[in-house]
């Protein structure tokens, strides 16, 4: 008898998975179809990699070089084949390959983005709990309050005010400047990454509390909500009934079947965070993708633009693949759907 259940099951999760796939797929054309059309949003992109006092033959030898003069279609699916070589074009400030020049500021960006993240993440569950647990009260109001401001603050007002109180007026931390962890662990260096370390959180904590703020007060209101859900629940009412600790039940019981849409969420923050990152990186200086970009858009660089872009896509797209794959495994459910 199970051998068949556990077949179904298999069978289910297969379809699921695929289901997701595809879609994955369709997006991930969509993103670079979109990507692909910028670079002639503003016409001919030969002028871009020609000089101001370049002759019409020189114009018209680049234009053939590069394969600007093939139709539209033409070039999307030689778009598509570099794409699938890791060749994006090459940087038209710095001559060299765009990937190359995200890929180099990728490490210093996770390294933000993972940080913002555990900020938000350890802090906003206990107080999303807290403030559930004592609904109505003055504490409640009061997260909940704080909530709303850090949702309303911008990001580089943060950024700016952060820099001014804390590190020209106090100086408590460095304004700019940046430490590697990361990038010497994914060269194989892991001793010097942890040695680094404690150094580092000195040039993280104001601009992870940047990107992090808006975080942390939407994830402490969805465990609010949630854990309300779920106390409402009649399993909780039979929970406290048969004598249980207050703790055990919000704990055993309540907050496990309240975790599978903050879990839900946390999975996409990751996303939501690398993309907040542009703006905070300019404010402090961070050596990474957003402050490349930013660059690459004043200096006109579309190559590095598309290839940050189709990074990022890529990156968020499978986060979403796993989230909902960890979703269906968190409730079986989904896979029906």
């Amino acid at each position: 008898m199970p051998c068949p259940y556990l077949w179904n099951t298999y069978r289910m999760m297969l379809r699921y998975i695929t289901r997701r796939l595809l879609q994955s797929l369709l997006v991930i054309l969509g993103v670079t179809l979109l990507t692909f059309l910028t670079l002639h949003l503003a016409g001919d992109p030969t002028y871009l990699y020609v000089s101001e006092r370049a002759s019409q033959e020189e114009i018209e030898a680049t234009r053939k070089k590069l394969g600007f003069d093939q139709p539209l279609p033409v070039q999307y699916v030689n778009f598509l084949s570099g794409l699938a070589r890791g060749d994006l074009g090459m940087s038209i400030r710095s001559r060299k390959p765009a990937l190359d020049l995200v890929l180099e500021r990728l490490p210093a960006t996770l390294e933000l983005t993972i940080f913002a993240m555990i900020i938000s993440t350890t802090i906003a569950i206990p107080i999303g709990i807290i403030s559930a647990t004592k609904r109505g009260t003055g504490l409640d109001g009061g997260i909940m309050l704080l909530a709303m401001f850090g949702q309303s603050i911008p990001s580089f007002w943060l950024g700016i005010m952060l820099l001014l109180s804390v590190g020209l007026q106090l100086k408590l931390l460095p304004i700019s400047g940046h430490v590697a962890v990361l990038d010497p662990m994914l060269k194989g260096d892991i001793s010097t990454g942890l040695t680094n370390l404690p150094d580092a959180l000195r040039y993280l904590i104001m601009p992870g509390v940047t990107i992090g703020l808006f975080s942390l007060s939407r994830n402490a209101r969805l465990v609010r909500s949630s854990m309300l859900e779920v106390l409402s629940q009649d399993y909780v009412t039979t929970a406290r009934s048969k004598g249980l600790s207050e703790r055990v039940v919000i704990m055993k019981h309540a907050f496990r079947n309240a975790l599978i849409p903050v879990v839900t969420m946390l999975g996409l923050e990751f996303g939501f965070l690398l993309s907040g990152v542009v703006v905070t990186e300019t404010v402090f200086s961070w050596p990474g993708v957003g402050r490349l970009v930013t660059n690459a858009i004043t200096q006109r660089d579309i190559p590095v633009v598309q290839a940050s872009v189709v990074l990022f896509s890529f990156l968020f797209i499978t986060l979403n693949l796993l989230v909902d794959l960890i979703y269906a495994q968190l409730d079986p459910r989904i896979r029906l759907e």
